[in-house]
């Protein structure tokens, strides 16, 4: 992870040279990356919606085609052809954000290995912020918490503004979400006891933000609903008018 950690601990430096507190660099190093990571999250919304508007044609072909397994999947296929669905677009965002969270927190668990050498972060790892007394121990308590429930808030959200995926059934869906709704936040906090309080603040922060950005995604996301419901409209009323005016062309050479 350092092809990734150290350009990441050489950005944090010169954040903490400018603000001069390592607890503030943490939480403007978490900020930047979740920006930068935002167009990532603004492909999912796109993919979701794609899968929203195929849900209930898979659902009857997996209906119809229950007992055959190939020719379920032939009839998926011609699906997605169908309506350009790439069913890798929702997970490529994820996979590409995965080594960055690694090479984060590689660098935030032991960042003297990845920063310029120097004294001035071998005592910025150890500095005091708000009630921390050392960045580098951990907090037992306070920041855990805080990095567990803001990741149960973020999940749920994100869980719920999220569409049932083409192949999982409605209770397969269901079953998983109730277990990582409660198991992820619960493994999340037992973790952030044992790491230094510098990754606590990073995935607290980063969860926060996530936060804010689930409530954008989902008004994006009910935008472009109401655009779509609203095209169909528009469709239906063309083809009625379309209709009407067939009707009377064909009543005038009677």
């Amino acid at each position: 992870m350092g092809i990734i950690a150290r350009p990441i601990g050489y950005l944090l430096m010169w954040i903490y040279k400018l603000v001069g507190s390592y607890g503030i660099a943490l939480i403007i190093l978490t900020v930047l990356v979740k920006l930068v990571l935002y167009p990532l999250y603004a492909k999912q919304i796109k993919s979701s919606g794609d899968m929203a508007e195929m849900s209930e044609r898979s659902q009857e072909i997996q209906r119809r085609y229950a007992n055959d397994r190939e020719k379920m999947n032939e009839e998926m296929q011609k699906l997605y052809a169908e309506v350009g669905f790439n069913p890798m677009s929702g997970c490529l965002p994820m996979l590409i954000q995965f080594p960055i969270i690694m090479g984060l927190f590689a660098l935030l668990r032991n960042p003297m290995k990845y920063m310029p050498p120097g004294n001035l972060m071998i005592f910025a790892n150890h500095e005091s912020f708000l009630w921390i007394k050392d960045l580098a121990q951990p907090d037992m308590w306070i920041l855990p918490i805080i990095a567990g429930v803001a990741t149960f808030f973020a999940f749920s959200m994100n869980s719920a503004m999220n569409n049932m995926q083409p192949g999982a059934s409605a209770g397969q869906a269901k079953a998983m979400n109730a277990i990582m709704k409660y198991f992820f936040p619960l493994s999340i906090l037992w973790l952030a006891r044992s790491y230094p309080a510098g990754l606590a603040i990073y995935w607290a922060g980063g969860q926060i933000i996530q936060i804010f950005f689930n409530i954008r995604i989902n008004k994006i996301r009910k935008q472009m609903a109401e655009e779509k419901e609203h095209k169909k409209l528009v469709q239906r009323a063309e083809k009625e008018i379309a209709r009407k005016r067939r009707a009377r062309m064909k009543g005038s050479y009677q």
